[in-house]
């Protein structure tokens, strides 16, 4: 879809919904100029979002919803035409169910959301004489850094797959081994993979179990962590040795990833190391 030049809201106080909505297009066309209101202009050629009863104003009836009943916000309406030339398709219906919809969902019925409370808290208090425009246009900024945040996240995603699903291609006994430190959880989805060994961000080997997609349960036992170190050949054979002790200690206890680092234990506890299981889709 090709945005105008030009683009008109609601006036007045605002939600996350209209300026995460002026965010995104803000991305997409970063030299559109938005207006406020609480009336369309007669004649008005941009395009017109949470207001006017348009294709992208959701204050009308009947209400649009997604098909598992989280109904659209302006923010949703304009992701699910926009998100897709952005990050990709997959990766479009990701974030909007991880990111557009609890935004969705709380305009339309107030659930609970830190994020949308966050750029709530832009509007100005009662009997502070600010203009609302004003503060609108500090909370925009905001909002498009966390928004070009999730953007290049999932882009990141993107770039990782190839890499992920070679390494995948290369696996032994279900044990997969990447280069470098990066989001795999996408890349194996649906796959046998029973652990993912990567560089640590912390120096020396992280391993990780996958998650079975069905049962949303962790795949692989944590007393098989000492032979994925010694059979990956991740690092020189005492490092290997090293690790191998470590994850044999660790086989006693229910923590089903960890980051295992040659260094001893007093210098970085293995128990502050410990990482939740992947997800069964996503980054």
């Amino acid at each position: 879809m090709k945005i105008p030049a030009k683009g008109f809201t609601h006036g007045g106080k605002f939600h996350a919904d209209d300026v995460f909505a002026t965010a995104l297009l803000m991305i997409v066309r970063p030299d559109i100029k938005v207006t406020r209101g609480f009336v369309v202009p007669d004649g008005f050629d941009g395009i017109v979002y949470d207001v006017g009863c348009g294709m992208f104003d959701h204050h009308q009836e009947p209400r649009e919803s997604r098909p598992n009943g989280v109904p659209y916000a302006a923010f949703g309406l304009l992701w699910r035409v926009l998100g897709a030339q952005l990050v990709g398709a997959h990766q479009a219906r990701l974030l909007d169910e991880n990111f557009v919809q609890p935004l969705d969902l709380n305009d339309n019925t107030g659930e609970q959301n830190s994020l949308a409370d966050a750029i709530g808290s832009f509007n100005p208090v009662w009997d502070s004489g600010e203009d609302s425009d004003a503060c609108f246009w500090r909370a925009v900024p905001f909002a498009k850094q966390v928004l070009e945040n999730e953007i290049a996240a999932a882009n990141a995603v993107n770039r990782a797959d190839e890499t992920v699903q070679n390494a995948y291609k290369n696996s032994k006994d279900g044990i997969v081994v990447l280069p470098d430190y990066m989001p795999w959880k996408n890349g194996l989805y649906k796959t046998d993979a029973l652990f993912v060994v990567y560089p640590s961000q912390r120096g020396g080997y992280s391993a990780q179990c996958g998650t079975d997609y069905k049962t949303r349960r962790s795949k692989g036992p944590v007393r098989h962590w000492s032979r994925i170190f010694w059979n990956t050949g991740a690092g020189s054979t005492s490092r290997r040795r090293s690790c191998a002790k470590r994850a044999a200690w660790l086989s006693s206890s229910a923590t089903p990833a960890v980051s295992l680092s040659p260094r001893k234990p007093k210098r970085m506890p293995l128990r502050h190391a410990a990482v939740p299981c992947a997800p069964p889709e996503g980054r």
